[in-house]
């Protein structure tokens, strides 16, 4: 029955960063940012979902901080981001930009991973001057840029109006989610995870999702409702990646087929067979690994290029 923000032990527990820092958006609100790994490593950049934290990215952060600087940070009302009363896509894309100000030098280059509402900020930035300076490339996971709740799965009916309202009610309530309870451990294991989901991933998941504010995740749920990035996708000129769980309720696999044809540089597709929308959580070792093949091809050549001609 425990509040605890994360688990506390495994490869789901966060490990301790290097140090931290708050950044601050354009409007005033102060991120909680965190860094982990060696100074001057190649960059990677981290960038959580709807009602998650940094925690969220603890097996990543793990695997990469080895030789990676990872720079991971709370979405604005998340995790330990205060709460702020502006909720919106444009609020998420000046918060990236705050947190790539704070941590990279100018004209450093990153991988940038975001997902589900992660990956909705790297597109909500996709034009921004400081998201072009400094994005060698992005990875998107379980993500998607518009019409999330008419194509959910949350609510096991044929697609129409009465499973979008009844979606809509569902994904936007106000309710408690209370306690981590075995009920509430199967709840949001079948809205969010793959039914092979051990229990470690699926306790991870439960510990980080109930530490998020009601209010904070309501507010956030009806800026998901009305999203709508489609034209930013065609702006997001850099190399992207993309993953996607089969068995993805929340962000169905038409959202990464969709991505994938739009992205002026799709540079790879991942569907993974009975998988679930906590693609890092339930795919640790695939996620580090695709950021790594991202980084070596993007970044490390640019690192390269950059000594040379210094």
């Amino acid at each position: 029955m425990s509040r605890l923000m994360h688990v506390a032990s495994g490869p789901y527990a966060p490990p301790v960063p290097v140090r931290e820092l708050a950044a601050v958006s354009a409007d005033g609100a102060r991120l909680h940012v965190e860094v982990h790994g060696p100074d001057g490593a190649p960059a990677v950049v981290l960038s959580h979902g709807w009602s998650c934290s940094t925690a969220f990215w603890a097996a990543q952060i793990r695997d990469l901080a080895a030789d990676h600087r990872v720079i991971a940070y709370d979405q604005r009302g998340h995790g330990r981001s205060p709460a702020n009363p502006v909720c919106s896509a444009d609020a998420l894309a000046d918060d990236l930009e705050a947190v790539l100000a704070a941590t990279l030098a100018p004209g450093e280059k990153a991988v940038l991973a975001g997902h589900s509402m992660g990956g909705m900020t790297l597109m909500a930035a996709a034009g921004r001057d400081r998201f072009r300076e400094h994005a060698g490339a992005v990875l998107l996971c379980s993500t998607g840029s518009s019409r999330l709740v008419a194509e959910s799965l949350v609510v096991p009916m044929r697609a129409g109006r009465s499973r979008t309202w009844l979606t809509r009610k569902v994904l936007g309530s106000k309710a408690p989610l209370g306690p981590v309870t075995p009920v509430a451990r199967r709840i949001l294991k079948y809205a969010t995870m793959g039914p092979g989901s051990a229990p470690g991933m699926v306790e991870a998941c439960a510990r980080i999702v109930h530490a998020c504010p009601r209010k904070v995740r309501y507010a956030w749920s009806h800026v998901l409702d009305t999203l709508d990035l489609d034209h930013r996708v065609r702006e997001l000129s850099v190399p992207a990646a993309v993953v996607v769980g089969t068995a993805d309720r929340m962000t169905p696999v038409v959202h990464a087929r969709s991505l994938v044809a739009a992205l002026p540089h799709c540079v790879g597709s991942t569907e993974l067979p009975g998988l679930g929308h906590m693609t890092p959580v339930e795919a640790p070792a695939l996620i580090a690994t695709r950021i790594r093949e991202l980084v070596s091809t993007y970044i490390g050549s640019q690192r390269i290029q950059q000594k040379e001609g210094a």
